[in-house]
């Protein structure tokens, strides 16, 4: 018996007619009824109630029809499944944020995938650092990560999405607040909140931007997630140097100011695992590179 056969009687079945049921599967009356003839024989039993001018079911065939519509349903299902599945639009997905991504990119991620990918099932992880994002994709926790770069790893690859801005983050009342642009000499005798040096890409950055203006940051909180940061700078702890983005956070008693040099940025990028087959994967860096690039 082959799935034919069954689409055979089926269309018997429903068209209660020979000739119409043969029409509808584009072929021949004689060879239709030689099939249903074979798949009966094979069964054992009388399917169909023949005469010249309409076919019935028997009372097996009855069951039989009910059972084979199930069977070709479940047929059609899983093959529109694995299509989709090969096409990447079903599966799972885990991504992993930074911070400044998760307060100002993570919403329109998580609506573009869920307009653009629907069968997908997407979970988030928030306020990841670099190296934690790293560490999750080669353990396969996560699938995706947006992070700050650089990334020192082969086995991960790495796509720039944006490059964000650097502002200052300050106490709400702070003097320097009465400016409305800020130089980074401005902050030398400053205390500063930063971001633990083992785990940020912003440590980095902020070291070489006051390295750059001739003085070396006064460091007097290191702290792992961003929202935490912010915090302790609206708790008048300190200042930070944060991405754009980090403004998005909203924190009572933290106030922001632009930077004056142009070149005080640090980019976004995508990371994945590399040489990854996953279709899901592919539609996502698909959704998500167009997502950063508008």
């Amino acid at each position: 018996m082959e799935l034919r056969h069954l689409r055979y009687f089926l269309a018997v079945a429903e068209e209660r007619h020979f000739g119409r049921a043969a029409a509808r599967l584009h072929m021949a009356q004689p060879p239709l009824s030689q099939q249903i003839r074979q798949l009966e024989s094979e069964l054992g039993v009388q399917l169909l109630n023949r005469n010249t001018r309409r076919v019935e079911l028997t009372e097996a065939g009855t069951a039989y029809l009910d059972r084979v519509r199930a069977v070709l349903s479940a047929v059609d299902d899983a093959g529109e499944v694995a299509r989709r599945i090969a096409a990447g639009l079903q599966g799972r997905l885990s991504v992993g944020c930074v911070g400044s991504a998760t307060y100002s990119l993570l919403p329109a991620v998580a609506r573009r995938l869920r307009e653009e990918l629907p069968g997908v099932e997407v979970a988030f992880r928030g306020e990841m650092l670099g190296a934690q994002q790293v560490a999750a994709l080669q353990r396969r926790d996560i699938d995706v990560a947006l992070l700050r770069p650089p990334v020192d790893d082969p086995g991960i690859t790495v796509r720039t999405l944006r490059s964000d801005a650097l502002i200052v983050a300050l106490p709400d009342g702070h003097p320097l607040t009465a400016r409305t642009r800020l130089d980074v000499i401005d902050l030398r005798d400053e205390d500063f909140v930063i971001h633990a040096e083992r785990d940020s890409a912003m440590y980095g950055t902020v070291r070489r931007l006051c390295d750059r203006a001739g003085f070396q940051p006064r460091i007097r909180h290191e702290v792992v997630e961003t929202s935490t940061l912010v915090t302790f700078v609206a708790a008048d702890l300190g200042l930070a140097i944060v991405p754009e983005p980090v403004a998005h956070l909203g924190v009572p008693g933290a106030t922001y100011r632009p930077l004056t040099d142009p070149t005080a940025r640090i980019d976004l990028a995508l990371a994945v695992r590399s040489g990854e087959d996953s279709p899901v994967i592919a539609q996502a860096t698909r959704v998500l590179t167009q997502l950063a690039a508008t």
